[in-house]
């Protein structure tokens, strides 16, 4: 994972590039790291990736950076609280309209719009249920203005509307690739399988730089994609070690393979245990006492 720089201010504009500014929201976590970056892009007018939560300072701050240039679109890579629920109030502000892949259901693997119908696996986990786009972006559709043009790339996998969005040789990739750990999968608003292929999908195309939704700017985008597809390979390793022929619960497998995680993310490492149950399920490699459910309990074959 690339080293991590000094933390920006928050609510103060931070160019990056030329035509790209960050503005940092309010609301650092351990789930969000610093918190949540919106990206101004463009410089005459502009395109606001992922305004945030809704927040009345971090608005103020975006009103303030924005300083009447024209605001073309505001685009969202994917409706988490963190994320979306600012971006209809800030288009209601600058008279423009919201660009997204679709609602927080959109994109979902046949695998996970089954789980969601049939079973007790909530997911949720600061999910924006009010989320819908006044414009719908198919993967590959591009917003146009003035200033450049972005390209939407559908990179679902950390959630199932997540898009990236592609500027030039650089791209703003959400929480799909962050500036600071690898990111949380939990179904099913979030999908492993959907997850590695997005990540390879990302590879070898030409990217120099990527701007995530949490920490700094990422100017190794190969080295990254290699190492966090790396890493889920050896979480897999590490959670099929846990297995036994007896079977166990997600809570006891994540214990076991999640042994060095702080108990404070035990919750969200419970989840992405369970996107990696699900997967090698899939895969036919483990047994899974039926119906596939976070209740369920696993052993190895």
């Amino acid at each position: 994972m690339p080293s991590l720089p000094m933390k920006p201010s928050i609510g103060t504009p931070d160019a990056l590039a030329a035509d790209v500014t960050r503005v940092l929201a309010p609301n650092p976590s351990a789930m969000t790291y610093w918190g949540t970056n919106t990206y101004l892009v463009g410089q005459n007018s502009l395109v606001v990736i992922d305004p945030g939560p809704n927040n009345a300072a971090h608005l103020k701050a975006l009103l303030a950076a924005i300083d009447g240039r024209q605001v073309a679109a505001i685009a969202v890579t994917h409706s988490h609280l963190d994320h979306s629920p600012l971006a209809p109030i800030l288009a209601d502000e600058v008279g423009t309209k919201v660009w997204g892949y679709g609602t927080s259901s959109a994109g979902r693997s046949a695998r996970m719009a089954t789980l969601a119908a049939t079973s007790n696996v909530a997911g949720g986990e600061g999910v924006d249920l009010d989320f819908t786009p006044d414009m719908y972006l198919a993967d590959n559709a591009d917003i146009t203005w003035p200033d450049g043009t972005l390209t939407a790339l559908h990179t679902p996998g950390h959630f199932c509307n997540h898009l990236s969005f592609r500027f030039g040789d650089t791209l703003f990739s959400g929480d799909h690739v962050m500036g600071w750990a690898s990111t949380l999968i939990s179904p099913p608003d979030g999908d492993l399988t959907q997850y590695r292929a997005s990540l390879r999908r990302l590879q070898n195309i030409g990217l120099s730089r990527f701007y995530p939704g949490h920490g700094a700017p990422i100017d190794s985008p190969e080295t990254t994609l290699t190492a966090l597809l790396a890493h889920r390979k050896h979480r897999e390793a590490q959670i099929f070690a846990a297995l036994t022929a007896t079977p166990q619960s997600v809570t006891e497998i994540t214990a076991k393979a999640y042994h060095d995680t702080p108990p404070t993310l035990l919750f969200a490492a419970a989840r992405n245990a369970f996107a990696h149950l699900i997967d090698l399920y899939d895969n036919n490699e483990i047994f899974c006492e039926n119906p596939l459910d976070i209740s369920s309990r696993f052993s190895r074959k």
